[in-house]
């Protein structure tokens, strides 16, 4: 490996932890990077979550500095979550993704209807339903999202954005604050399963998490300072964005490739 492509792991991370923390959608570009440079699919899937660990530690204190987490009822939802993730870090060894990431793409632009459609729900979101216990559907739903985010994690912010407003009553900087702790949780979980099916890179891993953590950092102290506002807006780009690659109007890896030279 050489400096100019531990630098490219190092920068990219930046905008994935930056994506991450504030929507959802940057392990496109954690993927792209990684296949670029040689990692096999499944390795590059496992290699990623080490960097989403240590990225969502720097949100998780981030945001809990700032008391704007919940994290007793992000705990209880992160327990479907978790469970969700271990039978999905399993599928995800062999499992071909192509036409399921295009299904995925034409349900996140779905989402820019509903925050457009339902915009007092992101802003303030719903004091009465956020202090709710958990019910058996809020359950099977963040087991549902656990699944996918133990397969793919490719845009799974977007599902528990959705999932803490619209089902748990929490405005958007409350809910990704709740979403880095769930991803958290549950991506603990999914890299045991990868690094027991020897789908892990180290060195690419922890390299990349030092950009992740730069971006997670500065993120999460922008959702506060910022506001929902500005949260909604990146996540309306970045939704956009994610979409294209998904679909293939573009590609990360082309993009990606011609700044780092391969």
């Amino acid at each position: 490996m050489n400096w100019l492509e531990i630098t490219a792991l190092i920068v990219s991370g930046v905008f994935v932890g930056f994506i991450n923390t504030l929507a959802g959608g940057g392990t496109i570009i954690s993927l792209s990077v990684f296949l670029i440079m040689g990692l096999p699919i499944d390795i590059a899937n496992g290699t990623n979550r080490v960097a989403v660990i240590l990225q969502n530690i720097t949100s998780v204190q981030s945001f809990h500095k700032k008391k704007v987490l919940d994290l007793k009822k992000g705990s209880w939802l992160a327990i479907p979550a978790v469970i969700g993730s271990i039978l999905g870090a399993q599928l995800a060894v062999d499992i071909n993704k192509d036409a399921f990431e295009k299904a995925i793409a034409v349900v996140m632009l779905a989402m820019i209807f509903f925050m457009f459609y339902k915009p007092s729900a992101y802003l303030t979101g719903n004091e009465q339903l956020m202090k709710k216990k958990v019910s058996w559907l809020q359950a099977l739903v963040f087991f549902g999202i656990g699944v996918y985010g133990g397969m793919f994690q490719v845009g799974v912010g977007y599902f528990l954005l959705a999932a803490l407003v619209l089902g748990a009553g929490f405005d958007l900087v409350r809910a990704n604050a709740v979403k880095v702790w769930i991803v958290l949780l549950y991506t603990i979980f999914a890299l045991v399963v990868f690094v027991i099916n020897g789908a892990v890179n180290w060195k690419f891993g922890l390299i990349h998490a030092i950009g992740n953590m730069i971006g997670a950092y500065v993120a999460s102290h922008l959702a506060v300072n910022k506001g929902v506002v500005f949260v909604k807006w990146v996540i309306v780009v970045v939704i956009i964005l994610t979409s294209a690659q998904l679909i293939g109007l573009y590609d990360m890896k082309t993009v990606i490739g011609f700044f780092i030279g391969h």
